[in-house]
């Protein structure tokens, strides 16, 4: 079945009901602008620079500002790429902190040292001063309804730009900084969405969805059956917007394939016999909040909510997939493999894809993964791919962390490998980013502050026998 609804026209519906909502504001305060940036003429780019101008000068009052706000979102919400690159560009570069402020509020600091009676005004004014006129102009959009969220989308946009710009990359930056003070987990509110959520909800639920795909409403109701649930994150600025979301899944000891957990065909599991709560899908949604940790927070406040609701379940584990795996495997030379696996493993690699090498046998089955759906050469790569999974969980990046960017989530957690998994998604997406390997990290909270301080301070990371097992196979 087609995947429901059309994300591209529902975000493009999103974009007109905010323009008109500001259409009148806007126009109770200041005339229409009507400009093309895309062109980059100089006229059009003056016009754009007095606005801004007007809107930092706030002449009028603050209804004036906000009606010139309102009036500038509308001009950015009708731009094209290009239109909206030279709108943000312009902002950047000519929008930045007051220099001539700057070195004034410094000469003051540094003629009041600490301790004397107006050092700590001048600290203040200088904070104040480095502060980009920018910032104090994209401040104006959070009066304005649905302007958080205007917010969001327009540091999204900041990072799609591809030029490497200083002027942008400082202004999404200190945009960041806004919305991480906004954002602050203490402000966000975690609900359950159910299949008698609102529709508006569920459709962006299966836009939003980034690990595993919706492919219909069924397959969307049977993740909403009674043997699971789904948390979600909102700020109450944007009450029907979705900061990050989890779907779990309740039953009987951890779950290996992703193919079993979303099985329409299967039968909802009881409930009162779960003891295990496996998470199969974190999704972050808004990519203008990016650098802005919510799932760590997600995660732990899920397992209090379950812990309270569902309380004979004591086991809570994710159910993780392994994107760096397929490319890591491709790039293993002969004499890393004898690093890794036994003679015997070696030599399985080589009959199971009739090459004179393991490392030429793995290259052949990263460029035809599907063989392992075929049982006797799956049989055959079995052993020596779970033991180079758990060996690459142990290669370590330059700074200390492991290289897989799903295991640096978890493990910093403080959540423990607990059981690398066979043809745990055996789809095509998931043979060929991970020739099927999916993982569980268990989350234990009782060991998570023991777990995540041993990591960050000494880079250890927590092993479950499982996998420990595989690591004494490895050379």
């Amino acid at each position: 079945m087609a995947r429901p609804g059309n994300s591209t026209s529902f975000f493009e519906r999103a974009w007109e009901r905010l323009s008109r909502n500001w259409k009148e504001i806007a126009f109770s305060g200041t005339k229409g602008v009507s400009l093309d940036l895309a062109k980059g003429g100089k006229s059009d780019l003056n016009l754009l620079k007095k606005h801004f101008m007007a809107c930092l000068e706030a002449r009028g009052g603050e209804v004036s500002a906000r009606a010139q706000a309102a009036e500038l979102g509308r001009l950015y919400l009708h731009q094209g790429a290009d239109g909206r690159g030279t709108f943000l560009k312009t902002l950047a570069q000519d929008f930045g902190p007051n220099q001539d402020a700057v070195q004034g509020a410094l000469e003051k600091l540094q003629a009041n040292p600490e301790g004397s009676k107006n050092h700590y005004a001048a600290e203040r004014e200088l904070i104040s001063a480095l502060t980009p006129d920018s910032i104090r102009i994209l401040k104006l959009f959070s009066s304005l309804p649905n302007g958080v969220k205007f917010l969001v989308d327009l540091r999204a946009d900041l990072l799609n730009l591809n030029e490497q710009d200083p002027a942008t990359e400082a202004l999404s930056a200190h945009l960041k900084d806004l919305l991480s003070s906004w954002f602050d987990p203490g402000f966000l509110d975690l609900e359950r969405i159910t299949w008698k959520s609102s529709a508006a909800l569920l459709e962006k639920l299966i836009a939003y969805e980034a690990v595993h795909e919706i492919r219909s409403w069924d397959d969307l109701r049977n993740r909403l059956d009674s043997d699971r649930r789904c948390y979600a994150l909102f700020h109450p600025r944007m009450p029907e917007e979705p900061l990050a979301f989890v779907e779990v899944a309740l039953g009987d000891g951890f779950a290996g394939s992703i193919q079993h957990l979303l099985d329409e065909s299967a039968p909802a599991f009881d409930t009162a016999k779960a003891d295990t709560a496996i998470f199969y899908s974190i999704s972050n949604t808004q990519k203008g909040l990016q650098g802005i940790a919510f799932g760590e927070y997600l995660i732990k406040l899920v397992v209090q909510r379950l812990k309270t609701e569902i309380p004979q379940v004591r086991r809570y584990a994710t159910l993780s997939p392994v994107p760096g795996f397929l490319r890591w495997v491709n790039a293993l030379t002969d004499e890393r493999l004898e690093s890794f696996l036994s003679a015997d493993h070696r030599k399985a690699l080589r009959e199971s894809g009739n090459r004179k090498t393991a490392a030429t046998a793995l290259q052949e089955l990263v460029r035809k993964p599907e063989v392992l759906l075929e049982s006797e050469d799956s049989e055959r790569f079995k052993e020596p791919l779970l033991t180079l999974a758990a060996c690459y969980f142990q290669e370590k990046r330059e700074d200390g962390q492991p290289i897989d960017p799903v295991a640096r989530f978890h493990l910093r957690n403080g959540a423990r490998l607990e059981r690398i998994n066979w043809l745990g998604d055996s789809s095509a997406r998931g043979l060929k980013q991970s020739l099927g390997i999916m993982v569980n990290y268990g989350y234990r909270p009782e060991e998570l502050d023991k777990n995540h301080e041993a990591y960050m301070k000494d880079g250890r990371i927590a092993l479950a026998s499982d996998v420990k097992s595989l690591l004494r196979k490895a050379r």
